[in-house]
């Protein structure tokens, strides 16, 4: 009998890249979205897929019942959109989502994973990496509604059957089939590929990224393993791929041997932290199996392909999608 994975808002930059993970390991995959951003979903003929509100499920008690491992994507991504819409942005990434969760946890799949970020640290001293159990410091809407996610989902501690595992994301990169281009190193890439400058923000401010598949990977990982981790945090990366705006910057230009890049400080994003990716290494032995050298040029052989020759792309919510 297969294995059964519900991906709730499954259709986007990361889900799409668990799907095509977990389709090779012949897993059952459902998946709910509302297709906010009117993208194009290759994978509607290959998993169950429901159209609408992810809150639309809690009339399938059946349907969730059935489910061994659900995966909670959903909500407004990032700060820009959650800044341009901040009553969407509470009502789906905190109201609504808790409504879910609580509804969930009191079903009995094996796993749970809430998807988490490690923006959630905001600002820590360049002198150490933040662990899991950092004071938690979230400085946008998008991260404070994590955090009170997180703080919520522990509440459940002792009051669910479900194993219940937080992940916290570094910042993702990397081609997907549901691209996205408002993430550093896929912009960075774009802008001097395409037009030859880019503006960088507070260079000198630390990040942690995580190639979009090593995520997948990091599921499937957990999901194999035999030993508890009931409601344990991770940071999922690695501590090499922690890196400043500025080395993002120059490693691309070094790569494309083109490009101009000015550096503007005091912008209105001054996060910045480094992530300690230990725990998850010894815990469940994951070590992230692309580089950020292999994202760039990943992602400098798509926009080739699919925008230099086609020539077509549009603008859509901070994004660029091909038509």
């Amino acid at each position: 009998m297969k294995k059964k994975l519900l991906l709730v808002g499954g259709a986007g930059y990361i889900g799409n890249s668990i799907i095509k993970h977990f389709l090779k390991l012949d897993y059952e995959i459902s998946i709910v979205d509302n297709l906010i951003y009117y993208q194009k979903f290759k994978y509607k003929n290959k998993v169950n897929f429901f159209k609408g509100d992810f809150l639309n499920l809690l009339k399938m008690k059946n349907f969730i019942n059935q489910q061994d491992y659900v995966v909670f994507l959903a909500g407004l991504v990032g700060d820009p959109i959650t800044k341009k819409y901040p009553k969407l942005s509470k009502k789906t990434n905190y109201k609504n989502s808790k409504i879910f969760i609580k509804y969930l946890l009191n079903q009995n799949v094996k796993k749970f994973f809430f998807i988490s970020t490690c923006s959630n640290y905001g600002m820590v001293s360049s002198k150490k990496k933040a662990k899991e159990n950092e004071v938690l410091k979230p400085l946008s809407l998008y991260a404070k509604d994590k955090v009170a996610i997180e703080k919520y989902i522990l509440g459940f501690k002792f009051k669910t059957k479900s194993e219940v595992i937080i992940l916290r994301f570094a910042t993702a990169f990397g081609v997907s089939d549901r691209m996205r281009f408002d993430l550093t190193i896929n912009e960075f890439t774009r802008d001097l590929l395409f037009f030859k400058k880019l503006k960088v923000y507070d260079a000198d401010t630390w990040r942690p990224y995580c190639h979009v598949n090593d995520f997948a990977i990091t599921i499937e990982k957990i999901i194999n393993i035999k030993k508890k981790l009931n409601f344990q945090i991770f940071n999922v990366g690695s501590d090499k791929n922690n890196y400043t705006k500025r080395q993002i910057a120059q490693k691309i230009k070094k790569i494309l041997k083109i490009g101009k890049i000015t550096f503007q400080e005091n912008s209105n994003d001054p996060r910045n932290y480094k992530v300690n990716f230990d725990k998850i290494k010894k815990v469940i032995n994951f070590q992230p199996n692309h580089s950020v050298n292999y994202g760039i040029m990943e992602t400098i052989k798509y926009l080739k392909k699919f925008y230099v020759k086609k020539k077509n792309y549009t603008k859509k919510m901070g994004n660029y999608f091909i038509k």
